[in-house]
């Protein structure tokens, strides 16, 4: 895994800031510039392969992160063993429940990704001195909240069909190369974790997929490489 320190631009604004996506995200968006600075001297890149755990379920974790590229899942493992997909996360998403250590989930990398690293110490007193970062927190828990709702009606009373142009869709809505009305994409999930995801059979999966396809709906190039080559007609397949 390379891990390389922030390096700082001449006018003390970390380098890789300036084009990361996440400059304008939840966390680094509501900082000032000095804390921007302060922050990018303790921060580090980390390349992460695909597979690969950067939290643990019930570890404690000394450190937040923001994703710069790449698919995360989040899973949630049951005293027996049984493992449950319970969400993904893409660039720019933060990583961390602030001033809580031990994390309730685990976070594992469904592609190669790349994170930003930096002390969980260091931003939360960040946090405690920075309404607009509170309220720029509380904002997206509230969307995670909103999304995690959504996603109970998909699992609850969507059909087979709708669940999967569901994924599908959150999946192109945050990838690229991305235009007004198309997009293409690598699936991050494998039949099997889409199947585990969406509470289908695998089988069922690969029908589904079968179908979009005939319907031209969706492309299938390679297995994992998804075009849609309308946006619009995805949609509908959601609320058919």
């Amino acid at each position: 895994m390379d891990v390389a320190r922030s390096e700082l631009s001449e006018a003390g604004t970390p380098v890789a800031c300036r084009s990361c996506q996440a400059r304008h995200g939840v966390v680094c968006g509501a900082l000032s510039r000095h804390q921007l600075r302060e922050l990018g001297r303790h921060s580090l890149r980390r390349k992460v392969d695909a597979g690969s755990q950067i939290v643990a379920q019930g570890a404690e974790s000394s450190f937040y992160s923001n994703i710069m590229r790449g698919v995360v899942k989040l899973c949630k493992v049951m005293p027996d063993g049984r493992q449950q997909i319970v969400g993904l996360q893409f660039a720019p998403d933060f990583v961390g429940r602030p001033f809580v250590r031990e994390s309730t989930l685990s976070a594992e990398a469904a592609t190669d990704a790349e994170i930003c690293v930096f002390p969980r110490n260091l931003l939360d007193r960040m946090i405690s001195e920075t309404p607009e970062l509170q309220r720029s927190l509380h904002d997206q828990a509230l969307k995670e909240l909103d999304a995690a709702r959504e996603w109970m009606l998909t699992l609850g009373r969507r059909t087979a069909e709708e669940k999967v142009a569901s994924l599908l869709h959150l999946i192109a809505t945050h990838a690229e190369p991305q235009t007004a009305t198309s997009t293409a994409f690598d699936l991050p999930l494998s039949r099997a974790e889409i199947a585990d995801f969406l509470g289908l059979t695998i089988e069922t999966v690969s029908r589904q997929l079968t179908r979009l396809r005939k319907g031209g709906v969706i492309r299938i190039e390679n297995v994992r490489h998804i075009v849609v080559p309308d946006m619009d007609e995805l949609e509908k397949k959601i609320s058919a």
